[in-house]
């Protein structure tokens, strides 16, 4: 008894010592997870919704309103609040035609990108064909090239095919720079698909493209649903291309609106609600497919 209470008093200034070492860093780590920071955080979160917050206002407002006194006034007249803007905006033809542009050149871009990098990345996970690893590797060396350094020679090629200026082409474009990063990501998800689970559906009798159909696809639903969130956000706000590759009748809305603002002080009233529809369509998409984004965001980190 006395040496098993001697040896415990031993330990204890051990104990003691290591705690001490630490205390620093455990204050820090308690005070950083407490209540304290998460009220921060929520402050830092709504500055940072003030912008989109004022353009909403704004949209809602007549530019004599605007060019008198600043959003913030709603809040004391809100008597100012009017859809007059929007309904403006429906009857401008040309954001109206880059707005339904838009849609057409992102909706295809993604599908195509989603659909092609996912059986190829099927193909490099699983399937053996010659040369599988170096043709893999060709296509992560793509990953490095910038899109300005392919913006005039596809111009050039594009110009001599007839789809310079279409909206074909921009979609073209976007599918062939999405497609690197979407065989990465798809081919490294689905290789962590247990070996044995395709052995099984293919001792069944399944064929390569049922079991991808059956069994790849939903197991890669969250990698899937995160990579097209990524193209459409990106194809949807992309302005570089578009400027380069279309034109009048081909625009989209980011290049409608950028025309729009060459002429900011005749149409005010249609650049806040045409910004505002601009950005708040991306964010539904966001939002709607946001477990599924945070899911495959989170099995990738676990993989």
């Amino acid at each position: 008894m006395t040496t098993a209470a001697g040896s415990i008093g031993k330990v204890a200034p051990a104990d003691m010592t290591v705690k001490a070492r630490q205390s620093l860093g455990s204050r820090i780590a308690e005070k950083l997870s407490g209540g304290l920071v998460r009220v921060f955080l929520i402050l830092v979160g709504l500055f940072w919704l003030v912008p989109t917050i004022g353009l909403l206002i704004s949209s809602l407002r007549t530019p004599e309103d605007m060019s008198a006194s600043g959003w913030w006034k709603v809040f004391t007249q809100p008597s100012q609040l009017t859809f007059d803007s929007y309904q403006k905006l429906l009857e401008n033809s040309d954001i109206t035609n880059s707005l339904m542009n838009t849609v057409l050149i992102t909706v295809p871009a993604t599908i195509l990108v989603v659909v092609i990098g996912s059986l190829a990345g099927y193909a490099f996970a699983w399937m053996e064909f010659p040369g599988r690893d170096w043709w893999f590797l060709g296509v992560v060396s793509l990953l490095v090239v910038p899109v300005q350094v392919a913006l005039i020679p596809i111009a050039e090629l594009f110009g001599k095919i007839g789809l310079f200026g279409t909206i074909l082409g921009v979609i073209l474009f976007h599918v062939g720079f999405g497609l690197p990063f979407a065989v990465f990501l798809l081919r490294n998800f689905f290789a962590e698909i247990p070996r044995e689970l395709l052995e099984a559906a293919r001792l069944d009798g399944a064929g390569e493209l049922r079991l991808f159909a059956r069994v790849v696809m939903p197991l890669g639903g969250p990698a899937i649903a995160s990579l097209g969130i990524f193209q459409f956000l990106w194809v949807w706000n992309d302005m570089l291309v578009a400027l380069v590759f279309t034109k009048s009748g081909s625009q989209p809305i980011t290049v409608a609106l950028q025309t729009q603002v060459r002429q900011f002080g005749n149409n005010i009233d249609v650049l806040a609600p045409g910004a505002f529809i601009s950005m708040v369509i991306p964010l539904v998409v966001f939002f709607a497919f946001q477990r599924q984004f945070v899911s495959g965001v989170m099995a990738g980190a676990v993989k």
